[in-house]
């Protein structure tokens, strides 16, 4: 079932004594073995007319006679998961593309809903907490085969827990690159990121293309632009029918060269209804209806579902909406002229850095307990840009913390 758990059997047949006893008859005797496979083909070509199909045809009946795959995106609130079930030949085959946000148990309670007591493979796309966030609970609830991590660690909480439910679980571990190919049954998985690690997270997200039958799906996590471009630049075909918009549609992701490689005839973005960071970016939105890409997002249509046979698909929605470009975006594609500086003057939503509490600092994006805890040693701090200071804080998570619009200095 495992892509990784394989057994191999080897049959030795010894005929010796039955080789020297027929030497001598050899040449005296025809040799039927060749006459009968002669024969076979022969009456192949012969009885071979327009009602016998072709190795193409076999292998198109072939995609054909696939299960129905159902593809999952739920809706999770401001964060990700994705679930895919089909069977093959009377097995049954789960995999877990990131496990919703830290603070919530509403991944689990899908699993539940859709009676899944084993899942085959858990990939947890990077170390954010919105995507990792209850991939410990996953492990120690149902029975996982492997866990896939893209190698990146963190210091958070979250991520310790998950480490401790591995260990605790005994669950295999695997970190994939590009290039690796995975036969999960009839799925074809094709890692298409990332080439090594180096702490940036969300720039090193596992990036996948899965191919079912003739229908294809690509998963990029929150990964960059930047990293897109390198993914198109790579050897694999990034064609694909579904796309899963990077970064919960945030225009740092979904570069237009990247979305016209993939040319997808169907978007989904993973976002929670009215948040924070003004998720998906009108920049994005426009891109993908300018493309006449048909759009879909979990903040409007709640979990959105997929089904294919492998060569035709259908979306389901569980709410009725239509996706239509914000009024303005929280973070243009282009670093604009400066209008205000950093220390910017405390407004109702204004949170100064230098005198929040601990827990208020974690309000703040990719601010767990142990980089709240940084920042305070660190204090004080004259700029928001200062926050690079912090370990784990580079320039994608600072454009993330300025979106926001939360963090201040001053007042």
């Amino acid at each position: 079932m495992y892509p990784f758990k394989q057994t191999f059997f080897a049959i030795y047949f010894f005929a010796t004594l039955l080789i020297i006893g027929g030497c001598s008859q050899e040449e005296n005797q025809p040799n039927n073995n060749n006459e009968n496979i002669t024969k076979t083909t022969e009456e192949t070509e012969i009885n071979r007319d327009e009602d016998t199909p072709s190795p193409t045809e076999k292998q198109e009946k072939a995609t054909h006679s696939l299960s129905e795959l159902t593809v999952h995106y739920m809706d999770v609130g401001q964060a990700d998961s994705t679930l895919l079930q089909y069977t093959d030949k009377g097995e049954e085959y789960t995999i877990l593309i990131d496990a919703g946000n830290w603070n919530r148990d509403d991944v689990i309670h899908y699993l539940h809903s859709q009676n899944i007591s084993e899942i085959d493979i858990a990939i947890g796309t990077h170390p954010d907490a919105d995507h990792i966030g209850q991939l410990d609970k996953v492990i120690s609830t149902f029975s996982v085969g492997e866990v896939w991590m893209s190698g990146n660690t963190s210091t958070s909480q979250t991520f310790q827990r998950l480490l401790q439910a591995i260990d605790q679980n005994e669950v295999d571990y695997y970190e994939p690159r590009r290039g690796d190919e995975f036969k999960v049954g009839p799925l074809q998985i094709d890692i298409l990121y990332p080439i090594s690690v180096s702490e940036n997270d969300n720039e090193e997200s596992i990036s996948l293309k899965l191919t079912y039958g003739e229908v294809s799906f690509v998963f990029t996590g929150d990964a960059s632009r930047n990293d897109e471009l390198r993914m198109i630049n790579g050897s694999i075909d990034v064609d694909a029918a579904i796309l899963h918009l990077g970064h919960h549609g945030s225009n740092t992701s979904t570069h237009p060269a990247f979305l016209k490689e993939v040319s997808p005839e169907i978007a989904i973005y993973s976002a929670g209804k009215d948040n924070s960071y003004g998720h998906p970016h009108k920049e994005v939105v426009d891109l993908i209806l300018g493309s006449n890409i048909r759009l879909y997002g979990t903040d409007v249509h709640g979990t959105i579902i997929v089904k294919t046979d492998g060569k035709n698909y259908e979306v389901l929605t569980k709410k009725d909406g239509k996706i239509t470009p914000p009024t303005s975006g929280r973070v243009p594609l282009s670093k604009p002229e400066p209008t205000k500086k950093d220390k910017q003057e405390p407004g109702d939503k204004c949170m100064n850095i230098n005198t929040a509490s601990f827990e208020q600092l974690q309000e703040i994006i990719h601010l767990g307990p142990a980089r709240a805890k940084e920042l305070i040693n660190l204090r004080p701090f004259t700029s928001i840009d200062e926050l690079s200071r912090i370990k784990g804080i580079g320039p994608s998570r600072m454009e993330d913390i300025k979106a926001q619009n939360l963090a201040c200095v001053g007042g």
